[in-house]
């Protein structure tokens, strides 16, 4: 029992969580102590149960954790974790090894009229307190990062999906995009660069812009440019022959209409006189 007891605390170990703090684990392990067959069996296993929590407190205090508690290789992480010595949350702040949140560049090649993804998201991100959202900016034209300032980039868009797509790509989309995530109170936790360059597509097409040519200024004799000497008769021309084809519509609506109460009528006298001969 007691290497069945050592193993299962290994294995929990393994899972990496606070053994000490988990009150599941505690149930279990009660549980596991109380099936001893002998109450001499129970308390030698409550015996190697509490050692094992005394070697897993000081293994804490000397790891901060049996978790790994900064897993940003770069940028800055808060986080909530629990302290495995005092089995209380607190706010662990992981500043990046370099001191800067500046996670580096990525270049981006894409064909005109196509697509480009921008992602910026690391799987640390996830532990993040709060709610951080990633600001997409950038800078047109080909430029060199380091001597870029902050007045330079304009804002694209401000998210909390960790990526963007560009798409139907254009020659004067090419530039510097860069990717900030950052806290409500505009603090940053990560920040990449993406140069965007746009190779133009052979089978892109471009046709040149056609200016037609503009009418001689004040041609009275254009038929394109009708006068007010022409515009009144022809505007009575139209009211006249709108006005006619209105009173020929009614006219054949009105003898259709007659024609047909006819041949309704005269179907009827047929029936009836019918009805009469039939009945003789």
């Amino acid at each position: 029992m007691p290497l069945m007891l050592v193993s299962l605390l290994c294995c929990v170990t393994a899972a990496r969580a606070c053994l000490q703090c988990d009150r599941s684990i505690r149930m279990m392990h009660e549980d596991f102590i109380l099936s001893a067959p002998t109450l001499q069996d129970q308390l030698d296993l409550q015996s190697i149960c509490d050692q094992a929590y005394v070697t897993y407190i000081e293994t804490s205090q000397e790891r901060k954790g049996v978790i790994e508690l900064c897993p940003n290789i770069c940028g800055l992480l808060i986080r909530r974790v629990m302290d495995c010595v005092s089995c209380r949350y607190k706010v662990y702040i992981c500043p990046s090894p370099t001191g800067q949140q500046d996670c580096g560049e990525y270049p981006v090649q894409a064909e005109e009229g196509g697509q480009a993804l921008l992602n910026c998201f690391l799987p640390w991100h996830r532990l993040l307190l709060g709610r951080p959202e990633y600001h997409y900016s950038w800078v047109p034209g080909a430029s060199e990062t380091d001597k870029m300032n902050e007045s330079d980039f304009s804002v694209l868009v401000v998210t909390e999906d960790s990526s963007i797509v560009l798409n139907q790509l254009r020659l004067d989309e090419e530039g510097t995009y860069r990717c900030s995530l950052q806290a409500q109170n505009g603090t940053i936790f990560y920040q990449a660069t993406f140069p965007l360059t746009v190779i133009s597509s052979p089978h892109q097409t471009h046709w040149p812009l056609v200016t037609l040519p503009s009418l001689p200024h004040g041609d009275s004799y254009s038929p394109f440019q009708p006068t007010e000497a022409l515009l009144v008769p022809l505007i009575a021309v139209v009211t006249a022959l709108t006005l006619t084809a209105s009173v020929g519509l009614a006219v054949v609506l009105s003898v259709m209409m007659n024609q047909q109460r006819t041949a309704t009528e005269l179907r009827r006298r047929k029936k009836e006189e019918n009805g009469t001969e039939n009945m003789m």
